[in-house]
């Protein structure tokens, strides 16, 4: 359960977090599966394993959570192939083409009679509190994932002071001194992954991957375009790349990180589990203070 993409918020206020009262806020948003007319539902779902029966799960300063998303899939190949008969067939009754909104009426009326017939589609999406340091981690790279997990968590707790964690004007311009080899947060080298789009209309783009990052080819773009992602090696424990929304994505834990509970073995899940995820934090907080620190010039 190792976390490859996230999105960072800062609590405002510390959440008071009761175990037994936090249970049965969070099971009054439970996930369960759609109905037949329902295109998509979501809502919390065991945050580690399905050894744990709870909705939330308590390690140390740690509390993690997980929202479960299904989503019926209807191609719209599928749709289109169904819809058009019955357009012709009403078009050929009335003598004249259809309107916009008729057309999509019709095919609403049809997705209706789709949907109990569809395929489902899940995703869990997982999330930690970290009640030390206030900030609310999120595993993905999407913000709208994140959002929906804020929401059910608002939802349950009855409200949820959280912004992003930095700037994001500033954090887009750290990333133009980073890319140029000035003021890199301490201890982290330019990785050999870079993206820049030029500010204007036409919005240029160009990709560098597996390249020297402090070449003249590379180091020349800074001149008329913005760094939208960029990767960053956190000395030889991870890597990971830091767009210009604040999320951090593609992280890649190295061998000195993860095999440090390898003598644990399997056997037993949860004390496995535990100890992944407290050296998965420990790395993670690392980056994020690094990161802040470097964006606010400390």
């Amino acid at each position: 359960m190792w976390f490859k993409n996230i999105r960072v918020y800062q609590v405002a206020e510390p959440l008071q977090l009761e175990p037994t009262a936090l249970e049965t806020a969070l099971s009054a948003f439970k996930f369960s599966p759609c109905t037949g007319q329902e295109a998509v539902r979501s809502g919390f779902t065991t945050p580690l394993h399905p050894l744990v029966g709870q909705y939330h799960y308590q390690l140390d300063q740690l509390w993690f959570f997980a929202i479960k998303r299904q989503e019926k899939v209807l191609p719209a190949a599928v749709i289109q192939e169904e819809l058009q008969p019955k357009i012709d067939a009403l078009e050929q009754e009335r003598g004249k083409p259809l309107g916009r909104k008729e057309k999509q009426a019709l095919k609403e009326e049809l997705v209706q009679t789709l949907l109990p017939r569809a395929f489902s589609r899940s995703s869990v999406t997982q999330a930690f509190y970290d009640a030390k340091r206030q900030r609310l981690i999120v595993n993905t790279s999407s913000a709208s994932k994140a959002e929906e997990v804020l929401s059910f968590l608002r939802k349950a707790l009855g409200s949820l002071p959280a912004l992003p964690w930095l700037d994001q004007n500033r954090f887009s311009q750290a990333l133009q001194y980073w890319l140029s080899g000035e003021q890199l947060p301490a201890g982290m080298l330019l990785g050999g992954e870079a993206e820049l789009k030029a500010p204007d209309d036409e919005g240029a783009k160009v990709k560098f991957s597996n390249h020297l990052l402090t070449a003249d080819e590379v180091q020349s773009h800074l001149e008329d375009k913005l760094v939208t992602r960029l990767e960053l090696a956190n000395g030889e424990r991870s890597t990971f790349i830091v767009a210009d929304d604040t999320g951090i994505k593609k992280i890649r834990y190295e061998e000195l990180l993860t095999g440090q509970n390898d003598e644990l073995g399997w056997d037993e899940v949860l004390p496995r589990l535990e100890a992944d995820l407290l050296v998965m934090h420990a790395e993670l907080d690392e980056i994020i203070d690094k990161l802040e620190q470097a964006v606010a010039g400390e």
